[in-house]
């Protein structure tokens, strides 16, 4: 893949944000920790996200594909920098939630877009590398950050490290302004969203997923699968400090392992693109994820829990680089952000109710025995989602419909 000024514009954006993004969330959850002491608080950062997404999904999506994508980045970013700036100051839980609320209302509009970016900047066949080089260095954040950010309080407090992820924020935000525009058809018409608007924008992302039954289950099963997931982070760090007993510092160092893993994952990714089919970095790359997950919440002693942080990573890094691809073949640019949008409705949904039944029930039973039958859960829809990969996609790279 050729190195062209777009690819490194974009890359270098996306990953400074991914490292600052791993500051702020160590901080955040010693932060809430230490004012609470409560899983369910701690489960409550992971609630905030999903419950602003399902309310910006009605509009986010019809706004993002009728406007500059390439602005709505910038001004996404520098709306989440000063959010994270003035967090420190704020006292009260529910001062740190509001904040988080809005801070997840802007990164309903980045994401989204920083997609249409990729697919439209990046040249099809150079997608699937790019996207494991993306993955690389999300991985060497996860890696970084946390290690970054628990030295960075260590040496000062989480405020400090609440204000450098606001400057990343800022910076990533000037070097996505160096991007070239892309402009659509939707550029050129009106921006106002309406109910009506709204309606008829749902209605045409339901005509395109009926076209498409074989995606849209797959769709719907990976989602599932993957908020199971996202419901065991929130329990992450708490079940590290109640289970296993580990300090703050040891935390940050811990959760870092997962980026070695993660990094070498994303080199396997990047050398096996012409070798490998995208059922087997989804299939196999999700399931094996997913039994990490498990292994982790499952083991009684400290080190396996580790050993299984770097194969989730390794793992994990074949997955996303894979679905990313898949998403990006699949789904229209003109209908991204309305489709991404109404996946963010769907998902947000299942979050909540997952994280919110796991953090109770963490708190009411034994935090080992509800994360892990969680993660076993999670390992039977993955192996579900790579069973329909193998029967209706066996070469996937040659389907027609996705």
């Amino acid at each position: 893949m050729p190195f062209k000024k777009e690819y490194v514009l974009l890359l270098s954006g996306l990953g400074i944000s991914n490292l600052g993004n791993w500051i702020y969330l160590i901080a955040l959850n010693l932060s809430v920790w230490h004012l609470t002491e409560s899983p369910a608080a701690v489960a409550g950062i992971y609630i905030i996200g999903p419950i602003a997404h399902i309310l910006s999904s009605f509009f986010a999506g019809s706004i993002i594909d009728r406007s500059n994508k390439k602005r709505i980045l910038i001004w996404s970013d520098i709306a989440r920098g000063i959010i994270v700036c003035i967090m420190p100051f704020m006292s009260s839980i529910w001062l740190i939630y509001s904040l988080i609320f809005l801070a997840n209302i802007a990164s309903s509009f980045f994401y989204p877009s920083s997609t249409f970016m990729i697919t439209k900047l990046v040249n099809e066949e150079h997608r699937q590398r790019f996207n494991a080089i993306n993955s690389i260095l999300s991985s060497g954040c996860f890696m970084i950050g946390p290690a970054l950010g628990g030295a960075i309080i260590a040496l000062s407090s989480t405020d400090v490290a609440m204000w450098i992820n606001g400057v990343t924020f800022f910076l990533c935000a000037w070097l996505l302004s160096l991007l070239p525009n892309i402009e659509t058809t939707y550029n050129k018409t009106r921006s106002i969203v309406t109910l009506t608007m709204i309606r008829h924008d749902f209605y045409t992302v339901w005509q395109f997923i009926k076209k498409h039954p074989a995606l849209r289950t797959f769709i719907m099963l990976y989602s599932v699968t993957l908020m199971i997931a996202y419901s065991l982070d929130s329990q992450e760090m708490s079940f590290l400090k109640q289970f296993h007993e580990v300090s703050d510092t040891s935390y940050g160092v811990i959760v870092s392992l997962t980026g070695i893993g993660a990094i070498i994952g994303g080199f396997a990714a990047a050398a096996f693109v012409h070798k490998l089919s995208l059922t087997t970095y989804i299939g196999a790359g999700f399931s094996l994820t997913l039994l990490s997950y498990f292994i982790f919440y499952a083991s009684p002693i400290l080190i396996i829990g580790i050993i299984a942080f770097i194969t989730l990573g390794f793992f994990m890094a074949f997955s996303n680089t894979g679905y990313a691809t898949l998403y990006q073949k699949s789904i229209p640019t003109e209908l991204m952000g309305r489709f991404g949008s109404t996946l963010k409705l769907f998902e947000s949904s299942i979050q909540i109710s997952l994280t919110l039944l796991l953090g109770f029930l963490a708190e009411w039973f034994s935090i080992q025995l509800t994360t892990s039958i969680f993660g076993f859960l999670g390992l039977l829809f993955a192996l579900i989602v790579y069973i329909h990969l193998l029967k209706h996609f066996t070469s996937i790279e040659s389907e027609e419909v996705i």
